[in-house]
């Protein structure tokens, strides 16, 4: 799916608001994210660090957690807005995105407002994927 000029500056505006609203004090390393569902809705994530590092929480999965508890499941892009240049999702989260889409469009925008798009294949070329479940079931 290639993205529209207009619809890939509305996430990049998205994002940078929600990084606005980032917990990070240990790290100080503020993340904003927008993700587009399939129906048009953005749903914007930021990173929340606790204490206990493990239970910290980027804002790609932040996003895509608030977009699932609101009935959304199918998406298309996300946009990554972080403190520095470019900055793509971690492993943990490019995994989180593909149980959704694996070839979801990332826009990685750096501080400088530019940006580059990349497809989540790209990113995470051969993921762990809901069917290879469903094939474990079957063979049980």
């Amino acid at each position: 799916m290639a993205l529209q000029e207009d619809v890939i500056r509305h996430l990049v505006d998205e994002a940078r608001a929600a990084r606005q609203f980032a917990h990070a004090p240990y790290s100080g390393f503020h993340v904003g994210a927008a993700l587009l569902a399939s129906d048009g809705t953005v749903t914007r994530g930021c990173n929340v660090e606790i204490s206990a590092y493990s239970v910290t929480s980027c804002a790609e999965r932040t996003a895509l957690f608030a977009a699932v508890a609101a009935g959304k499941k199918e998406f298309a892009a996300i946009a990554v807005v972080a403190d520095l240049d470019a900055t793509p999702p971690c492993g943990v989260c490019r995994q989180a995105l593909a149980d959704f889409n694996p070839s979801m469009e990332i826009i990685l925008v750096s501080d400088d407002g530019s940006y580059r798009v990349v497809s989540l294949a790209q990113l995470l070329p051969e993921p762990f994927l809901p069917e290879h479940l469903a094939k474990h079931a079957k063979s049980q």
